[in-house]
């Protein structure tokens, strides 16, 4: 299965700020990529069902561990039907998350499509209960490389109606909670205690690699360079809700947003966690944008889907 929306941007914010930026602060721009995607239109309105039919397709990566899609090949509602089980139903409540489990899914499906990545621990499986949120980062992947080498993605999922200067602030501070030394051994002891490590396909070389490399025993600071923070904002956009079709204009006006929006969210990252988080020029940050013409309706259809496979 393929990503399937239209990327739009794939870049290294060096090169779309590089002129807000001087030589000396080039270490901390170098480290960042910025990921614009879009849906598509038909019949003059933007296909919702496409986007939901991306959710469904990808739930279990999150909510299901390996050995439980093992036990499920083959038995596609089954497997959607236990899936649901493991997410909540809060947000019919009107909680402050609203909409951030679906937004963890997003990201783990971008994250295997896009990115070719491993999920090593689904996060809404993993939930104390499936009233809580997932502990620590909303996704944890690994991406191999062709040298039998690894690098660790510790994301970030976010569903917001608007992405302007606040709402950013906001990131920041999540993401600088999540890069601290305690938070970053707490994953590593996770994925290391896990069974699912050992189901992922990977050589056993690789896999010795990953548990050395994770240790309790080595300094975090060694692991930087491996760590990789994609941090997924979905968000409610007035320039998607007024188009009627995937005209070059409309492209055109949401690269130009998203290139202001990606500016404006590493300004403020640079300026608050460049000199609080050790060896931050070592650590990977990819912003990944994606608009939708109004959040609500698609988190009531996605928490009815719930409700339907939930049973209740």
């Amino acid at each position: 299965m393929s990503l399937d929306f239209e990327v739009l941007l794939d870049d290294l914010f060096e090169n779309i700020a590089s002129n807000d930026f001087g030589e000396a602060e080039k270490p901390v721009i170098c480290n960042k990529k910025v990921l614009s995607l879009i849906n598509d239109f038909e019949d003059g309105k933007w296909r919702a069902k496409k986007f939901h039919n991306f959710i469904w397709d990808n739930i279990k990566e999150t909510a299901l561990s390996k050995s439980e899609r093992d036990c499920l090949v083959g038995q596609e509602s089954s497997m959607l039907e236990a899936a649901a089980q493991n997410l909540r139903l809060t947000d019919k409540e009107g909680d402050i998350g609203k909409g951030s489990e679906l937004a963890e899914i997003v990201l783990y499906g971008i994250m295997k499509h896009h990115y070719k990545a491993l999920s090593v621990v689904p996060k809404i499986f993993y939930k104390q209960n499936p009233q809580d949120n997932a502990k620590g980062a909303d996704s944890v992947h690994i991406v191999l490389d062709e040298h039998d080498d690894f690098t660790l993605w510790f994301g970030e999922a976010k569903f917001y109606t608007s992405i302007e200067d606040a709402r950013l602030a906001e990131i920041v501070t999540s993401v600088g909670n999540s890069l601290g030394t305690e938070k970053l051994r707490k994953e590593n002891a996770i994925i290391t205690n896990l069974s699912d490590i050992e189901n992922l396909g990977i050589s056993d070389e690789v896999k010795s690699k990953i548990r050395d490399c994770l240790s309790h025993k080595k300094s975090i600071d060694q692991l930087k360079p491996k760590i990789n923070i994609p941090i997924l904002l979905l968000h409610e956009c007035a320039i998607t809700r007024e188009a009627k079709e995937l005209t070059p204009e409309y492209k055109q006006k949401i690269i130009a947003y998203h290139k202001a929006r990606a500016t404006a969210y590493f300004n403020k990252q640079i300026k608050s966690l460049a000199k609080e988080v050790t060896k931050y020029a070592d650590i990977k940050f990819h912003i990944i944008l994606f608009p939708v013409p109004q959040k609500s309706p698609i988190v009531n259809k996605f928490v009815a889907n719930v409700a339907h496979y939930k049973g209740v």
